[in-house]
């Protein structure tokens, strides 16, 4: 067994690292010292840690700081971590230390053996890699790049594709009158277009409260280093490691206004969870309305029909279950538990430095993720698919007794909701009613209670007879 492990050493002294391991002594200390979840700091957050120290590197050569051929090495190690090539090199629960040190110095001494490797003489992880950075700068600054890119990248493409669905599908049916419902109960007519289009409204103000926090988003706290005030940075380094993360990701990053705002707190984050639950609240809603339409197909409403994805039951044989819909209102569940953990979080930042950044970042991205992925399910396996039962549609509207509320202006309130009384009493039709109960003559209640023009709105008064 002691062939398996090679000796390493930081400022506490000795311990044994697995010999085949890229990392050092402080992530093994870490490993030990929080062995909590199992769960490791996300895909997106390692992958956008590459993308900031092969940024600082690059800051830092041009300042004349790090020599070239160590600073070469570095950035070919790091965007090797960015791209994806070493993820079990970062093994640290997310539970940890909550500036984050140990995933700073996990990469710092990974990117430092490869660098190594790389350059075939020693690189430090401290003096190297490291250099001009703090983790309490490094970790508030992945923040926002890992969730800039996956917002940008995966997000914002996935609910664009939602909301092209909803509009292609307000095209096929739109025209088709249906009854609405306020409180669960019947009202006036809309038509599948204007339901539709609520849905499709929810998700364009989705895309616009992203877009609205990525001004604060691609500021950044990189500069900052220890405590706000550079200690240990070039004072040009903010904005050079700025100018090179820009060229490698495509997004213009700035330095944050405030190095201090940026270190003790999280509120961009917190802000951004915001926008997420807004959108999670706002999937869930549209989630269930399809559920609801869905319901039955016999005792429910049975409005639509969602694509038949998998038998519903194992010993109720034919019965199929609204699972997309279902699945997306877990995720926005979970997504709403992710919002209150990032705001509990956001206010731990005591004096300099907010301590809770690990799992701030673990709920925002996994957040962004869920969003994203469960985005297109609903658009492709759920809104795209779902067939339009319109003769159910046209029965229960016949029967609708709420129509009588357009002939109010002709009639009154009072002799209109009698008839609608009698109509459901008796089970009979609006129209039918009200041609017994008014002095309204088949072609004028054929025009006052069309149901496609009700859905238009506006007053349908100007008739002769009353009640």
């Amino acid at each position: 067994m002691t062939n398996s492990f090679r000796t390493e050493h930081d400022s506490m002294g000795e311990l044994k690292v697995p010999l085949d391991a890229l990392w050092g002594a402080q992530t093994q200390r870490a490993l030990q010292n929080f062995p909590i979840s199992g769960q490791p700091m996300p895909r997106a957050f390692i992958g956008a840690l590459g993308l900031v120290k092969q940024a600082a590197a690059r800051a830092n050569t041009r300042l004349g700081l790090l020599e070239t051929a160590i600073a070469k090495a570095i950035e070919a190690a790091a965007a090797e971590v960015a791209e994806g090539r070493h993820d079990a090199q970062f093994p640290i629960d997310v539970f940890q230390t909550g500036s984050g040190t140990s995933t700073n110095m996990n990469a710092n001494e990974v990117i430092a053996t490869l660098a190594t490797r790389h350059l075939g003489r020693s690189t430090h992880p401290n003096d190297h890699v490291n250099m001009g950075q703090s983790s309490n700068d490094v970790i508030p600054t992945t923040i926002h790049v890992s969730a800039a890119l996956a917002v940008r990248r995966d997000l914002v493409p996935a609910l664009a594709h939602l909301r092209d669905a909803l509009r292609a599908k307000e095209d096929e049916v739109g025209a088709v009158v249906k009854t609405g419902r306020t409180h669960l109960m019947d009202a006036m007519p809309v038509t599948l277009g204007q339901e539709l289009s609520g849905w499709r409204s929810q998700i364009e103000g989705a895309l616009e409260r992203l877009s609205a926090v990525e001004p604060r988003l691609v500021s950044l706290a990189q500069g900052g280093t220890a405590v706000g005030t550079g200690i240990n940075a070039h004072p040009q380094f903010g904005q050079r490691f700025c100018e090179a993360l820009s060229e490698l990701t495509g997004i213009a990053f700035r330095p944050a206004r405030n190095y201090f705002e940026a270190l003790s707190c999280q509120d961009t984050a917190v802000e951004l969870s915001g926008q997420l639950k807004v959108l999670a609240v706002s999937l869930m809603k549209i989630a269930n309305d399809l559920r609801w339409m869905n319901s039955g197909p016999l005792a429910g409403l049975g409005e639509i029909a969602l694509p038949a994805l998998q038998p519903g039951s194992s010993i109720m044989p034919g019965k199929v279950n609204p699972v997309i819909p279902e699945a997306t209102a877990m995720v926005c569940a979970q997504v709403i538990g992710h919002d209150a953990t990032i705001t509990v979080a956001g206010q731990s930042g005591n004096f300099q430095l907010n301590v809770m950044l690990p799992v701030i970042a673990y709920n925002l991205l996994e957040s962004i993720r869920l969003l994203a992925n469960v985005s297109r399910l609903l658009a492709d396996r759920a809104i795209s698919g779902f067939k339009v039962n319109r003769a159910r549609l046209a029965e229960t509207l016949d029967r609708n007794p709420i129509l009588v509320t357009a002939l109010n202006p002709v009639i009154g309130y009072e002799k209109g909701a009698a008839i609608a009384k009698k109509a459901y009493a008796e089970g009979r039709p609006i129209r039918e009613m009200a041609e017994k109960m008014t002095d309204l003559s088949p072609e004028d209640l054929a025009r006052l209670l069309d149901p496609a023009e009700l859905a238009k709105g506006g007053i349908k008064g100007g008739t002769s007879g009353g009640g």
